[in-house]
């Protein structure tokens, strides 16, 4: 279904109690087929080949990954003992900017591009309501976060499966898990991963509502995206630091631990859900008091 199938279905009955399934459809359609998407998501696949690739040409003569010296993502020089690695790798590599860019980008665009290319108006025709359309854009971003956190785990998970050997491994603790359990809590890692970009993606979607211009809201989003990592590394500022919503990211890694130690996990992912109802509020606010014919 088209979107202006959408609108002409939407105009012709009454609204929903719940946000229309066919904007929402439309919205999710219409996101990943922008060629836009598919380079970030093809950029993203594209990070665990050349990391793989890059670790099986460095140890093929018996050298070790980084000179010995540990540099590097993390749990990379446990890469050519199991494949698995490379996926928690990847993602420790992609979290820090990629993946979060990828989703300023898409949350940016969401309603500045829009309001941009003059169509918000009629997407407001439908009887969903400017409510309804908010939360339709924001499950779309959403929807885009787990879809590139996937990707990479994907991407990942084929690449470490062909260049190396895959079976039981070694968690943080020293403990040996199997190779089913290690494929489980990658999987859970993925989830973790993509649920700490709840706060970007609630942040995108209000910088969006500010601006008529989509390539400026993707660059205000990038661009607070960067500082905020600046401002998570300086030690002097470490007093507002927890409360950054990068500043818990790679939890994740405590998913490798058994027992898994859960204490920044939770922090982390209570921290993305206040991040999500502060801004994802304020985008609704200034999002229904927003002039569309400007």
């Amino acid at each position: 279904m088209s979107r202006a199938d959408v609108l002409q279905a939407g105009a012709a009955r009454r609204p929903k109690p719940l946000w229309t399934l066919g904007l929402l459809r439309s919205e999710l359609v219409t996101t990943v087929r922008r060629w836009r998407t598919i380079a970030l998501l093809g950029v993203l696949a594209a990070v665990p080949v050349l990391v793989g690739t890059a670790v099986r040409i460095e140890t093929q003569g018996g050298g070790t990954v980084g000179g010995g010296h540990g540099e590097g993502p993390a749990f990379i020089t446990q890469i050519t003992n199991n494949g698995l690695f490379l996926v928690f790798t990847a993602l420790a590599a992609t979290l820090p900017f990629f993946l979060p860019m990828a989703v300023g980008v898409v949350a940016g665009d969401a309603i500045a591009g829009e309001a941009g290319a003059g169509t918000l108006r009629y997407l407001l025709v439908a009887p969903a309501g400017r409510t309804r359309l908010l939360l339709a854009k924001y499950v779309t971003v959403l929807a885009f976060c787990l879809l590139a956190t996937l990707v990479v785990t994907v991407s990942a998970l084929l690449v470490g499966a062909l260049l190396f050997p895959m079976g039981e491994l070694t968690t943080i603790s020293g403990t040996r898990i199997g190779l089913a359990e290690g494929l489980g809590r990658a999987l859970l890692i993925a989830l973790v991963v993509a649920a700490s970009l709840v706060g970007v993606a609630a942040l995108g979607l209000f910088v969006s509502t500010l601006t008529h211009s989509g390539i400026a809201a993707m660059a205000t989003t990038v661009g607070l995206l960067i500082t905020v990592q600046i401002v998570d590394q300086i030690p002097q500022l470490h007093a507002v630091q927890p409360y950054l919503f990068p500043h818990y990211w790679l939890s994740f890694a405590d998913l490798m631990r058994d027992p898994v130690y859960w204490d920044d996990l939770v922090k982390n992912l209570g921290l993305q859900a206040l991040y999500a109802a502060v801004f994802g509020s304020a985008a609704w606010a200034r999002f229904t008091a927003k002039d569309i014919n400007a």
